[in-house]
């Protein structure tokens, strides 16, 4: 049996510590878990349309952002109180999870470095089609629209990719708008290259999302490392509570 923890012995300062250090860990979980919540509603708001825009069938990254920003929050709450409280099943539990956290964050961002080029691909020919169906699919037109001018660019290798799409041919060789660099001169046919962004999109748009998502993906191995802190913390303090009243014990 094992026998209650005193006050002011080694054991009950040890137990102290971990509690302690238990809590400052989930309060930066919980902090991660914001962190990723304000990312997602970020790139809801400002990244949707240019999502749409991509051709390849991956899952959508601000929604995963989002629950899983959400569910983080609500178990670093559950770590602070499990460590507060001492609860053995719940300690058990929240180590449970930070292990599938941990298992999540590896696959994330492994995916992430692994299939760049994948996506870069997909945004390719995806935005190829927005070209050719420009004026049939409004929300893509707006979202390539919406492109071009954060981007400062036309096309997806040049401004000349334009120039042989459907809408451009109705249009006498014409561009969007959205390619000028001024509200006036620019469409005229052939247009005017001067009054224009000549730059394609798809390489201002890879190198950013490129850059980007290596960022996010070394974030993603990162707070997955750090879970294995939270996941050691979690057991050995699970491991110092009886199990029942009768104070036997087990390791986590």
């Amino acid at each position: 049996l094992a026998a209650p923890l005193s006050r002011g012995t080694p054991a009950a300062g040890a137990m102290t510590a971990l509690k302690l250090s238990l809590m400052a860990f989930s309060f930066v979980f919980w902090a991660a878990g914001l962190t990723m919540l304000i990312i997602g509603l970020w790139a809801k708001v400002w990244l949707g349309g240019y999502l749409a825009l991509s051709a390849s069938d991956y899952p959508n990254a601000p929604a995963i952002l989002l629950a899983t920003g959400t569910a983080v929050i609500v178990w670093g709450f559950l770590g602070c109180f499990s460590a507060a409280t001492e609860h053995r099943g719940l300690l058990r539990t929240y180590g449970a999870f930070l292990s599938a956290v941990l298992v999540a964050g590896l696959t994330a961002g492994l995916s992430g470095l692994l299939y760049r080029q994948d996506v870069a691909r997909g945004f390719q020919e995806g935005l190829r089609q927005a070209l050719n169906t420009y004026g049939e699919d409004e929300a893509k037109a707006d979202a390539l629209d919406a492109l071009q001018r954060a981007f400062a660019c036309c096309g997806v290798e040049s401004y000349r990719d334009w120039l042989t799409t459907p809408w451009a041919l109705q249009q006498n060789g014409s561009v969007p708008l959205s390619c000028c660099r001024g509200r006036r001169g620019c469409q005229l046919s052939p247009p005017n290259v001067y009054g224009l962004h000549r730059n394609g999109c798809f390489g201002k748009v890879s190198a950013f999302v490129s850059s980007n998502m290596f960022s996010v993906a070394t974030a993603a191995l990162g707070l997955a490392a750090l879970q294995v802190i939270g996941i050691v913390l979690a057991c050995l303090m699970a491991a110092r509570i009886p199990a029942h009243p009768l104070g036997i014990a087990t390791p986590c």
